[in-house]
Parts: C-alpha cells; structure tokens; sequence
C-alpha cells in the first residue's frame, strides 16, 4: 500500500494531540494537590516526555512492535533502526510518533495516585522501569499482531487495557507499598487550585480527539467516528456523575464535573472504533456513575489513593473494556 498524504497528515497531527495531553494531566493533577506538591507534580508529568521519549526511541519500540514473539520483541529496531518504510497507508516513523506520545502519557498517569509522598528521584526510577518491564511488552501483548492477547481476538481500540488499566494497576500497587500520607484520613487535604484542574480537564479533552481518533491510523470515517464517540461519551460522563453525585452528596461540584469527563474518555477509548449511534452517551454515563461509586473504595480498603486514578482510570478502564463486549457494532 502507498503512503496516503491525509492519513500520514492526520496521524502526525494526532501524535502532536496526545502529546500535549500530558502538560494537560499535569494541570490536571496540578490543580487538585496541595499548594507546596504543585510544582512536583508538574516536574514529575513533564519529566515522562523526556525519560520515556528516550527510552521508546532506544528500546520500547522494538519491544513493542519487534520481531514475532507473543510476550516480548526483539532488538531489530534499537534506536530506530530500520524504521524508513511504511506501515499500512503511513510512514513507519508516523506511527512510531504516535505509539510513543502513548508511552509518554501512562506512566504519568501513575503520579496521580503517588500525589504528595513520592521523591523524584524515587519517581524517575520507578516509571523508567515500569516502562521497559511492564508497559512496552504490554504494548505488544494488546497491540501487535503477535501479541498473544492480541492473537485471542481481544479488542482494544486506543488502550483501554494497555493504557487505563494498566497505569491504574500500577497505581494501585504503587499506592499498597508507599502507604498513606502523613495526616491521610485526619486532615484536609483539598485541592488548591481547582481553575488549573479544569484547564487540564479541557487540554485532554480536546488531546483525547487524537488519542482516540488517531488510533484509526487514517484520516477516514472510523476516524470520524471516534472523534463523535470520543466527545458524547465525555460529555455523558460528566452529567453522570453529577447526577450522582447531587445524589450522594446533595450538591454537584466542579471537581465532579471534570472528574466525571475524564471517566467518560477513559471509558470509551477501548470502544472508540467500535461503537456507535447511543453507545457512546450509554457507556460514558455508566463510567460517570460507576467511577464515582468506586469512590467508596479507598476509604473501604483505606488506601491513599491521592487522586483517584484506581477509581477513574482502572475502573473506567475495566467499564469500558468489558462493555465494548455488549456494544461493539460490525457495522461500525
């Protein structure tokens, strides 16, 4: 197959779009610590664009997209090497592009959850190695064709599994070995700057456009698709758990409305390509209602999970994973 200008087009654009997500997952988590850990949140999200830019370019593709093992790649593209051809209607390198500003942006997701107690230097080890041990072979397992979840016909449209689920996985292990915060349950600990929150909220919004749509690896109608599932399921996450949360807690807060969005957007990235017509609103609003009730997890099992990326990223990954299976549609 020739190289098609709008699809090369289209997903170079896409990589810029999920890259400038993280600088919005910064602001994001930013705004919801508190005031003296802003800046550590910032350094900590912003570092992952650089440490695992390196380590893609160096090693993680060629786990990822290497060779024909089902667990693990081979060293045949180390340093990019061998990366001058095409990959179905795109540059090979486009889509190295874009595969790495999804390898940038999980392990930043982990921060979350680590928010307020974890050095940076303990930081930058930590999701060095997280991501050659863990995210690069699961990269591969969901998204090569070798990969043996893959092989078993699993769907994973954007990363759902390989993103969501994985990154709150981690958290949550993270979290169980770390422990609480000092003060965790006898203080308040309130977000300082909730405008920086829904900055952030609005950056990843408009960056899940390529995260998801992007994902088509072509400028065509799947593409279109996404992008119209992509922003009716944020949007229904959102007014899912401010109903709820009205409901709960006798009033809606702003918190909740960016909360409940980004529910929406994790839950429908396995399904974006997949899914269609009143899908998209049913699965983001069952991820806005679910993800708040997770909630009630952490007190339940009193884990420190500073801001809630077990409640919206894992559990919002396993929603919407689990109903792509109920909702995905042949003839989208």
């Amino acid at each position: 197959m020739s190289i098609d200008t709008g699809d090369t087009a289209w997903v170079l654009i896409s990589a810029a779009l999920v890259l400038f997500m993280t600088p919005g997952l910064a602001f994001f988590y930013g705004g919801m610590v508190r005031s003296r850990h802003v800046l550590g949140m910032l350094m900590q999200n912003i570092f992952s664009m650089g440490i695992i830019s390196v380590l893609w370019s160096a090693i993680g593709y060629s786990i990822a997209f290497g060779g024909e093992g089902s667990l693990v790649g081979d060293f045949s593209h180390v340093f990019l090497t061998d990366t001058a051809g095409a990959s179905g209607s795109i540059p090979t390198l486009a889509f190295v592009a874009f595969q790495m500003m999804f390898a940038v942006i999980t392990p930043a997701l982990i921060t979350g959850a680590t928010a307020d107690r974890l050095k940076f230097s303990a930081y930058a080890v930590l999701i060095s190695v997280w991501a050659l041990l863990v995210y690069f072979p699961v990269a591969r397992w969901v998204w090569n064709e070798n990969g043996w979840i893959f092989s078993m016909g699993a769907l994973d449209f954007a990363g759902g599994a390989a993103i969501h689920i994985n990154a709150g996985v981690a958290a949550l292990a993270v979290v169980l070995v770390i422990g609480n915060r000092i003060g965790h349950g006898s203080e308040p600990m309130p977000p300082h700057n909730l405008p920086y929150t829904v900055l952030g909220t609005g950056i990843l919004w408009f960056g899940w456009m390529g995260f998801n749509a992007g994902s088509a690896l072509a400028a065509n109608g799947v593409a279109a698709q996404a992008v119209v599932n992509t922003h009716l399921a944020a949007a229904a996450g959102m007014l899912g758990w401010l109903l709820i949360e009205r409901k709960r807690a006798g009033h809606a807060t702003t918190l909740g409305a960016a909360s409940g969005a980004v529910a929406g957007l994790v839950a429908i990235t396995p399904c974006a390509g997949f899914v269609g017509g009143a899908s998209p609103l049913i699965i983001g609003a069952i991820a806005g209602v679910l993800c708040y009730a997770a909630l009630g997890l952490k007190s339940k099992f009193n884990f420190d999970d500073s801001l809630d990326v077990i409640a919206v990223h894992l559990i919002g990954g396993i929603i919407g994973t689990v109903l792509l299976g109920l909702f995905a549609n042949t003839e989208v």
